[in-house]
């Protein structure tokens, strides 16, 4: 697929691309970057980095490469979507089997129309459709940790820290690619090569506070994890303490009953209670006597 930069991404023919005066984008598989390489006159070859796992630029002599490793949104866990790029000052190459790269570009052909259009306008519309749904992840995000912190002060469960953990997991591969894609950016904002329009570098500027203030919420929502994990610890300490109160206190109630099994249980001869009609229910009620007093005492110290 070809397309030239006017004032909307334009189809057109690999002929009109390559030799017209507008600026162009084209989407090529591995395959067919290796068969028309050499119309392209970047003097590159991009078989080693087609499959890299990180999104980065590199310059070259006479071209600007590198590769996009982009998370999935859906499963930040997952396998990265990848593809590769080299770029002059002629146009830009993305070399994809994926079809993301397509998917993105088809996305600004249908919704950017451009009064002042330009490789630089371009490239910036790319960029920031690759972290366009980030702000509404952030805030799902949110909301589950809102929710996840409730469900703790309810009752700490084992999947909440699960999930907690994943999140927090998830958080930093998407940091991850925040890092890489200031790298890139700022890369392209350097211009060692001339390629770009020096008035217009202000749109890789403008891309790079972009990600920085995600990347600032995002940072906001890993500090956030761990509040919530700080929470499920103390609650659970809370709840077995709790427990270990409740044995406690049973422990103590029953010791004096205990001690009165053992007294009555040494089968001594001369026990006078043993042989009185009444022993037996006297000693029940002196037993529940007992206990009454101690749960109330217990009570009264907020020990139960």
């Amino acid at each position: 697929m070809y397309y030239v930069i006017k004032g909307i991404l334009t189809d057109c023919s690999k002929q009109e691309a390559l030799s017209g005066p507008e600026k162009y984008v084209a989407v090529l598989t591995p395959e067919e970057w290796r068969r028309e390489i050499e119309d392209f006159r970047m003097g590159i070859d991009l078989d080693m980095v087609l499959d890299a796992g990180i999104t980065k630029a590199e310059v070259n002599y006479d071209s600007l490469t590198g590769t996009f490793a982009i998370p999935d949104r859906n499963n930040l866990s997952g396998r990265e979507y990848r593809f590769a790029f080299a770029c002059d000052e002629r146009g830009i190459v993305f070399i994809d089997s994926s079809g993301v790269a397509a998917k993105l570009i088809a996305d600004i052909q249908k919704s950017k129309k451009w009064r002042m259009p330009g490789l630089e306008r371009f490239l910036y519309d790319f960029l920031e459709r690759i972290i366009s749904p980030d702000l509404a992840l952030m805030e799902a995000y949110e909301k589950e940790l809102n929710s996840i912190e409730d469900a703790v002060q309810r009752k700490p469960e084992r999947r909440c820290l699960d999930r907690v953990n994943d999140i927090r997991g998830e958080l930093l591969d998407l940091h991850t690619h925040y890092e890489q894609l200031l790298d890139l950016s700022q890369e392209l904002e350097e211009n060692e090569n001339g390629f770009f329009d020096p008035d217009s570098l202000r749109y890789f500027h403008m891309f790079s506070n972009r990600v920085e203030r995600l990347r600032d919420m995002l940072g906001s929502l890993r500090e956030y994890t761990v509040l919530v994990r700080d929470l499920y610890q103390s609650e659970l300490a809370a709840e077995q303490n709790h427990t270990m109160t409740i044995l406690t206190v049973t422990s103590i109630i029953f010791m004096p009953l205990t001690l009165i099994v053992g007294w009555y249980g040494m089968n001594f001869r001369y026990m006078p209670e043993l042989y009185l009609k009444y022993s037996y229910p006297v000693l029940i009620l002196v037993c529940i006597v007992i206990v009454v007093i101690m749960i109330a005492w217990f009570r009264r110290r907020k020990w139960l």
